[in-house]
C-alpha cells in the first residue's frame, strides 16, 4: 500500500499595512526563479494586487503593477518576466482552459495568478499557494502553502527573512 503524502508545513505571517505586504512581495520576487508559479487567493480587496506589485519590485520591474482584470494577462519585464494573470472575470473553467496558459506556466518567467481558486484543476500541481485573509482594516494574514520541496525551501527562506525583519 502506498504511503500517504506528508502535508508540507504552512507558514503564516501577518502584515500590518500595505507597506508590509509590498515588502513581503519584494522578498518573494527576489527569491523567485524561472518557472515559479504563485497562486493568490483572497477576497476582493485582500491585497493580491498589492502583493503582486511587491513581487514585481523584487524582480526589478519599475512599472506600476495594476490588476490585469480587464486584459486577464499582463507581461512585465525585469530580472525575470512576470506573467501577472487575473481570473476574476472568468466564471467557467472552459474560459480559463481557452486562455492557453501553458506558454506562461511552463515558460521561463514567474507566473502570479490572482483568483487562482477559479482554475485550480487546470493549474500545475507544483506551486506556492498564498491565501490572504483579513485581520482588520489594513491587517492581513498570509498563509503560504508549498506543494513541493522547491516551494518549501522558498517558504523557509521567507520565514527567516520575515523573522529577522520583525526582530
Amino acid at each position: 500500500m502506498p504511503r500517504e503524502a506528508r502535508a508540507m508545513p504552512v507558514f503564516k505571517l501577518n502584515s500590518h499595512s500595505p507597506d508590509d505586504t509590498l515588502k513581503l512581495g519584494t522578498h518573494i520576487g527576489k527569491l523567485a526563479v524561472p518557472g515559479d508559479i504563485l497562486l493568490l487567493v483572497g477576497r476582493l480587496g485582500a491585497g493580491k494586487t498589492c502583493l503582486a506589485q511587491g513581487i514585481a519590485w523584487g524582480l526589478g520591474i519599475k512599472e506600476y503593477t495594476i490588476s490585469p482584470s480587464f486584459v486577464l494577462i499582463r507581461e512585465l519585464y525585469g530580472r525575470l518576466p512576470l506573467y501577472h494573470i487575473d481570473l476574476y472575470r472568468l466564471d467557467h473553467i472552459e474560459e480559463i482552459a481557452d486562455l492557453g496558459l501553458d506558454d506562461y506556466l511552463y515558460g521561463n518567467g514567474l507566473c502570479v495568478i490572482e483568483w487562482a481558486e477559479k482554475g485550480l484543476s487546470l493549474l500545475p500541481p507544483e506551486h506556492l499557494l498564498i491565501e490572504i485573509g483579513y485581520l482588520g482594516d489594513t491587517e492581513r494574514q498570509f498563509q503560504l502553502k508549498p506543494s513541493s520541496k522547491h516551494y518549501q525551501e522558498m517558504t523557509n527562506k521567507l520565514k527567516s527573512i520575515w523573522s529577522n525583519q520583525c526582530n
